[in-house]
């Protein structure tokens, strides 16, 4: 067979994108599938086995209509694009999420979706409910609050409330942040789904968890009314209020619904109650209403009915998947438990080692301190045994140089006294010196004028005698011999010797008066030098006094 009749038997395809709340998926499908086979296709590819909740959304002229599962894809009226777009969303909703959703994909699905609706406004939750509902949808993503690791702003990327309560309540970000983490900080050791699985309980109990409303009208010209269909069964709403139904038709109660062209009649199971009709904008609306309230009804009846065999398998594999779960978080919580425990051993062992290592670096510090301490204090010890030595020398040398003073001193006043003493006589020799030399330089005058008075005798008598001589003499010579005037003149020659002895003796006193002159100059000279001594003396053991005092 050649490769271009392969290619001819190979079925014609187009190509669908199915969106998920959080994921986007493509399929290429056969021209003759129909409803069902893209919609097991999807739920394969999602091993998803509670199909029943489910179906395939698409919008058409601005209305959201499920695909049939029973006509073919392509003969459905379907958006003309490449490739189809469906959403893959919950279409009916259960009772009690906890005993139906068996699945932990079924219950995620769900999660997802009612997250979604309470967050976009479809389902109206009071603000206490919805800061509850984002510390489960917190902990389903994060897992347990760890301050160390879920910082301040954490939560900033995370659409967590819906906008109505953010501007009802004039709180910042972290304000809000702050009321979220102190719930989530509560559900430590909540696993995912068991957080998710909560979730979903309170939020089925909201008045508006999974009803899907219509406007309707009492007759063709007004549309005053709502009409929601969900598990429960049928509820008539005022257009302004969606919480509290002005009546209810419950499944059970409910015999038939029936539309015709844009009238729909609800008939009660007792015949004799009213008949309840009502008009709606279009026939699709009516086909919907209808196809919604043939699967509640359904879902309603197959709940109050023995479970299927394959119902009670998956049941019997969801105890056994919890059961198990169960167990394994038991033992992952008690694995982390001691992974935390051993943490913070090691973390205390490692405290405890940086601790020792720390201190046993402060001893080796300590130590080679107390080792250049002992070093500087050897230095010192040795420095001061040096000092000491230095300071007994000093003080040996202070006592010898205090003993010398001591005897200095003595000596000095010795000295002092005897220069007083030697300073009073030579007061007292100056004393007779200068009366001796005044007696004597009296007797020097006196001295001096009977000198000059014998002198002027002297020469009065000489020339006295000369003149006489010349007189009564005249011819000395020339008569030597002896006569009787020669006892005259013996006389006279005896008066010249005497004036000759006189004359000697005047000349003899007069050296010796000059002789005692310089005598006495020599002895002023030495004395007056003496003196100079004596002075210079005293002068310097004024000094040394004055040092010595000093010295003390």
């Amino acid at each position: 067979m050649s490769i271009r009749g392969l290619k001819k038997k190979q079925p014609k395809t187009f190509k669908v994108k199915i969106i998920t709340v959080d994921a986007e998926m493509e399929f290429s499908c056969e021209m003759k599938w129909k409803g069902k086979d893209l919609f097991d296709l999807v739920c394969r590819a999602l091993g998803l086995r509670e199909t029943w909740f489910f179906g395939l959304q698409y919008t058409i002229k601005g209305m959201c209509t499920w695909l049939k599962m029973d006509k073919k894809v392509l003969d459905q009226e379907i958006p003309k694009e490449d490739p189809i777009s469906f959403h893959f969303l919950a279409k009916f909703y259960p009772e009690k999420v906890e005993e139906e959703l068996l699945q932990e994909i079924t219950q995620h699905l769900f999660f997802l979706q009612v997250k979604k609706q309470i967050l976009d406004e479809e389902i109206y939750c009071s603000p206490e409910a919805t800061v509850l509902l984002a510390s489960y949808a917190v902990q389903a993503k994060y897992g347990d609050y760890d301050p160390n690791f879920h910082e301040p702003g954490f939560l900033a990327q995370d659409e967590l409330l819906p906008k109505r309560v953010l501007r009802q309540y004039q709180l910042t970000a972290e304000m809000w942040e702050e009321k979220i983490t102190a719930w989530y900080a509560e559900h430590r050791g909540i696993a995912r789904d068991e957080a998710e699985m909560n979730y979903l309980k309170i939020a089925q109990d909201l008045e508006m968890y999974g009803v899907n409303y219509f406007p309707i009208a009492q007759n063709k010209n007004h549309t005053d009314l709502l009409l929601g269909v969900d598990a429960k069964g049928i509820h008539i709403y005022s257009i302004n209020n969606r919480f509290s139904p002005n009546k209810s038709f419950e499944w059970s109660a409910i015999r038939n619904i029936s539309y015709s062209e844009k009238e729909l009649t609800i008939k009660p199971l007792d015949k004799k109650a009213e008949v309840f009709k009502f008009f709606s904008s279009q026939l699709k609306v009516n086909k919907l209403i209808l196809q919604l309230c043939i699967g509640n009804h359904d879902l309603f009846m197959r709940r109050r009915k023995v479970d299927s065999i394959e119902i009670q398998q998956m049941k019997a594999q969801a105890r056994e998947e919890k059961a198990r779960k169960k167990m394994e978080n038991q033992r992952l919580a008690r694995e982390k438990q001691l992974r935390e425990e051993a943490e913070r051993a090691k973390e205390e062992l490692e405290r405890r080692l940086f601790q020792l290592e720390d201190e046993a670096r402060q001893a080796n510090e300590a130590l080679l301190r107390s080792q250049e301490a002992a070093e500087l204090l050897a230095e010192k010890a040795q420095i001061a045994e040096e000092e000491a030595k230095l300071l007994a020398q000093n003080a040996a040398e202070a006592e010898q140089e205090r003993q010398r003073l001591e005897i200095t001193a003595l000596k000095t006043k010795e000295e002092k006294r005897l220069m007083e003493q030697k300073m009073r006589e030579a007061e007292l020799i100056a004393v007779k010196l200068v009366k001796e030399s005044d007696r004597r330089a009296k007797e020097a005058e006196h001295l001096k004028q009977d000198l000059h008075e014998a002198r002027e005798a002297e020469r009065k008598a000489k020339q006295k005698l000369l003149d006489i001589t010349r007189l009564n003499y005249p011819h000395m010579v020339k008569y030597p011999q002896y006569s009787p005037t020669d006892t005259r003149d013996a006389n006279f020659e005896k008066g010249s010797i005497k004036l000759d002895l006189k004359d000697i003796d005047l000349k003899r006193l007069s050296f010796e008066i000059e002789r005692e002159r310089l005598d006495y100059l020599e002895k002023s000279r030495k004395f007056e030098d003496r003196l100079k001594e004596l002075k210079s003396e005293i002068h310097a053991l004024k000094l040394e006094e004055k040092q010595s005092g000093l010295y003390s």
